[in-house]
């Protein structure tokens, strides 16, 4: 029996374990995933926990179905020369042996990026973090108040506008170094700031935060913006655990990957998602749920492939569209070229509010039908641009 141990429970790590469960079914393997909590966390969705919104409860163990264990616990350490993965599962430390480890922690907002933010500001790495916050916002609407998002990236404009339509009460601050929405297109940028304007969103663009105080958010060029609440956004950082156990990883502390995405240093471990540093022929692929679960499943399909005795194939992958909401009336779709750089359409209003619901609300429904069948779960894969790899298997 061949040992398969996936480290994670996100978008990622459960969309490669169905999908080895489907593609080994015939196969003598053993499946086992390892995850701190039972409950899926929708990371699409963390804002809106922290404007005060309540989530579908969706549990691991039924999204993975019969052939996949499921072993609740922090991943500690893995020896690679032994090929165990160490975990604290509660009662104890427990050693998992594999033959194959997906490594599929992913990453998290890094709050060590200026001083203060780490002790002042709230995150979405966690959802009990995030409710903290929406008790926090709900008690201040009452009084009226004042909140910093400080990130001007997707998460950032999210959570601005989340806050501000499910709290009017509230003056919310979009802090950025960069023009918000400067990946999208000029005329989706215009609806984003229509949408400012319409929900009261102040924006604080080109403006560089150099420390988070209790009570504001302090700039460059010396000014204060006051926050009775400061929600962090701004930058990510890939969990430690890999460079610790040795595995090759890159200067940010992304596993280090194949075309095939197997680790450089060690093939028998294949990273995924914001996880691994993964590149095309047209440039490297950053961390979404959109590029994720692709690579999730193709390497699902690559161990499948080893474990018949079949070569495995290069990974290929092309951005699609940039789905933005602005709180749960409005969104804008910017549909991309295969290098996520702005396409010619865009999609607004209504129209564009089923369509971001239709993706965020899509994956728990994948991973229930790969029990049966491989669903899709790539838009594209770059086309011409993605032929030849970037490097040779």
């Amino acid at each position: 029996m061949k040992n398969i141990v996936v480290l994670g429970g996100g978008y990622t790590g459960l969309m490669c374990a169905v999908r080895l469960a489907l593609r080994t079914r015939k196969l003598d393997v053993s499946i086992t995933l390892v995850n701190p909590s039972e409950r899926f966390i929708e990371r699409l969705r963390m804002h809106q926990v922290a404007a005060g919104h309540e989530l579908a409860d969706f549990r691991i163990p039924e999204l993975l179905g019969e052939r996949v264990a499921f072993v609740r616990g922090w991943a500690t350490a893995v020896d690679t020369e032994r090929r165990a993965v160490t975990v604290n599962a509660g009662e104890g430390p427990r050693t998992l042996p594999y033959d194959r480890l997906v490594y599929a922690l992913g990453s998290y907002t890094d709050t060590g990026v200026v001083p203060g933010a780490d002790d002042h500001a709230y995150t979405l790495n966690d959802p009990r973090l995030a409710r903290r916050m929406a008790l926090r916002l709900a008690s201040l609407a009452e009084i009226g108040g004042t909140v910093a998002v400080c990130g001007g990236g997707l998460t950032g404009i999210e959570a601005a506008t989340e806050i501000a339509e499910n709290h009017p009460e509230l003056r919310v601050s979009l802090i950025s170094a960069e023009e918000p929405g400067w990946m999208m297109g000029e005329k989706a940028r215009a609806h984003l700031y229509a949408a400012f304007d319409r929900l009261g969103v102040t924006v604080h663009a080109g403006a560089r935060i150099t420390k988070v105080l209790p009570d504001g958010v302090e700039l460059a060029d010396g000014g204060v913006i006051p926050a009775d609440v400061s929600l962090w956004t701004a930058g990510v950082k890939a969990h430690a655990l890999a460079a610790e156990s040795g595995i090759g990883v890159d200067a940010k502390g992304l596993v280090l990957v194949d075309p095939a995405l197997r680790s450089l240093t060690h093939p028998e471990i294949y990273a995924v998602g914001d996880a691994a540093a993964i590149r095309q022929a047209w440039g490297a692929v950053h961390g979404t749920c959109q590029s994720g679960m692709p690579s999730a499943a193709h390497a699902a399909e690559s161990i499948a492939r080893e474990l018949r005795g079949r070569p495995v194939k290069p990974f290929r992958f092309g951005y699609f569209h940039q789905p933005l909401s602005l709180g749960r009336d409005d969104a804008v779709i910017q549909f991309t070229r295969h290098d996520d750089t702005p396409g010619r359409f865009h999609l607004k209003g209504k129209a564009a509010v089923m369509y971001k619901e239709w993706v965020s609300g899509s994956p728990p429904k994948t991973y229930l039908k790969t029990h049966r069948y491989p669903a899709p779960v790539t838009l594209s894969r770059g086309g011409r641009a993605t032929r030849e790899p970037f490097m040779e298997l």
